[in-house]
Formats: structure tokens, sequence, C-alpha cells
């Protein structure tokens, strides 16, 4: 439980460094865009703003996912983050990719030279070290939990969308604050406002890609998704230890938020066994499975021959073609 909380912690810290970042940024890039009248600018301002508002989401899911399992909810809210997470993604796409679409064709059909662009490039400026000192704490905690996984496989496999939310988050925003200051330099010196509506156009690709990903993620987590590969192994390598064990059938696993799962194991006891010896030795497994996986919420082990498990998987598998 200190390991969960600790994580949490890292989350939170993680998250509150995004949104005091990305309000004080939201403040400059919309006083700059007022000065300059540039569009790229108040792009970025709306992205800014947005950002905000999904941290405080959240920190919100992260809250509401810590909330302790009662009646209604046997084991936890922590899917709660995976809903405001796929809410972040939705006004990430809705919000920020499109009022940047908006402002940028409506400066392409409309264009209008930027007046002063000396604030915004120091607005940019500045940005580029807030944003890239929330971008490198968001980097630094995903990196230490990823392990020995390349990014992207660390990526598929996270169970905690705060931190990966805030990267892409963030990777977004510094690679549109290139595309502002690109195309406010272009608008400059080839005195082509235009370019300052295409800088709008990418800067909304960039938050629209980002959108997609996270979105394509949190859902996968939001509907379902089995806990890290490594678990199953994990959990049958305990029950196999056992004596009274004669075979470990297979496993299934279902994350229930970010350091929160559950899990059902299909085993063969030892025919010579009574009730109590069976009941003793689901006991062992269970505290075994519990103590080096302390995010298992429950672990439901059914007695089953391999016979039994594998005609209800190919069954199962059936029944998944027939729905597709």
């Amino acid at each position: 439980m200190a390991s969960q909380d600790r994580k949490g912690g890292e989350s939170n810290t993680v998250v509150i460094a995004a949104l005091v970042g990305n309000l004080a940024i939201a403040v400059a890039k919309f006083t700059a865009a007022a000065f300059s009248g540039s569009s790229a600018m108040l792009s970025e301002g709306v992205h800014s703003l947005v950002d905000t508002m999904n941290e405080v989401l959240l920190l919100y899911g992260l809250h509401r996912a810590r909330k302790p399992a009662d009646d209604s909810h046997p084991f936890g809210y922590g899917r709660e983050l995976y809903f405001w997470s796929f809410i972040v993604a939705l006004l990430v796409l809705s919000m920020g990719a499109g009022v940047s679409f908006y402002e940028g064709v409506s400066h392409i059909r409309h264009p209008q030279a930027v007046e002063d662009p000396l604030p915004s490039l120091i607005v940019l400026g500045v940005s580029v070290l807030f944003e890239g000192g929330s971008w490198w704490m968001a980097l630094r905690e995903f990196r230490r939990r990823k392990g020995k996984q390349g990014y992207v496989e660390a990526f598929r496999q996270s169970k905690d969308p705060s931190v990966f939310s805030v990267l892409l988050e963030d990777s977004a925003a510094l690679l549109g604050l290139l595309i502002a200051a690109a195309g406010l330099g272009l608008a400059q010196m080839l005195q082509m406002p235009v370019f300052d509506g295409i800088a709008s156009l990418g800067i909304g690709a960039v938050l629209a890609c980002s959108a997609l990903l996270m979105a394509r993620e949190t859902k996968g987590l939001l509907i379902g998704e089995s806990a890290r590969p490594g678990v199953a192994q994990s959990l049958m390598r305990i029950a196999g230890d056992d004596d009274d064990v004669r075979t470990a059938n297979g496993v299934l696993t279902v994350q229930m938020g970010p350091n929160r799962m559950v899990a059902a194991l299909s085993a063969e006891f030892e025919d010579a066994l009574a009730t109590p010896q069976i009941e003793a030795c689901i006991g062992r497994i269970e505290s075994r499975a519990k103590a080096e996986h302390p995010e298992l919420a429950a672990l439901f082990i059914k007695p089953q021959t391999p016979q039994t498990w594998r005609a209800r998987r190919a069954a199962l598998g059936q029944q998944d073609k027939l729905t597709h």
C-alpha cells in the first residue's frame, strides 16, 4: 500500500507541475495574442488553457480513484481516472484542435499582419522553458516506471494515464510552440501573414494526433484491459509452486485502476485433498500472491481440470468471433 501511495503522490506532483506551468503560460499567451493579433499565438493560448483544464480533471480523477471500495463499487473507484483521462482526450480534440483549425482557416482566408511579433516571440521563449521543465518531470517519471521496456511498449502497457497524458500534452505543447515560432518568423520575414494561419493548422494537427493517441490508450483501460503480462505468469508460478496444486491451468486479469487489479485463476488440485485442505491451499496462494502483488484487489481461484479450462477458453473465443 505504501508503494501505491508513493506512486499516486508522484503522479500528483507531475500533474500539479503541469497545471501551474500551463496556467501561467496561458495568461502570457493570451496577453501576447491580444497585443499582436497573431492567430498562432491565440491557438497556443487556447491550447494552454485546455491543458490547464485537463490537469484539473486529471487531479480530480486521481482523487476519486483513491476512494476505498464500498458496496456499490466492491473493487474500488480506480477506473474513474480512466474516465476523466478519456474526457481530457476529447477536450484536447474538440477544444484545442478544433479552435486551432478554425483560427487557421480563418486567418488563411483573411490574412492579418502581425502588428508586433516581439512580445509573442518572448512569450514563446518563456513558454518553452516552462513547458520543457514540466515535460522533463513527466519524462523522468515515465522513464522510472517503464524500467527496461521501450518507450512505445511502455506507453501501450502503462496503467496510469495521468503520467502519459501529461507527457503527451507537454510533447505536443513543445512541438506546437516550435510551429508557432516558425509561423510568426516566416510571416514577418516574408511579409506573408498567411503563414500565421498555416501555423495554427499545424498546431491543430499536433493536438489532434496527441488526442487520438490518448483516447485510444485510455479507451482500452476504461473498457477493461488485462494487467501487465508478467502478472499472469507470476500468479501461475505461485500456484504451481504449492504442493497441493496438481496443475495451474491459466489466469485471467483485469486492471481496475492504476494500482488495482482483479485476477481469476484456474487450478486442478490433488484428488486426495479434502475441502479444508483445498481451502488452506487457496489461502496460501492468495497470501503469497498479494504479498508479491500489493495491487491485487482480489484473486478468485476455481478448481478445474486442464481439459475444462481449455474447453471454456475455446468457447469464449468462439463467442468473441460470433459477436464480431
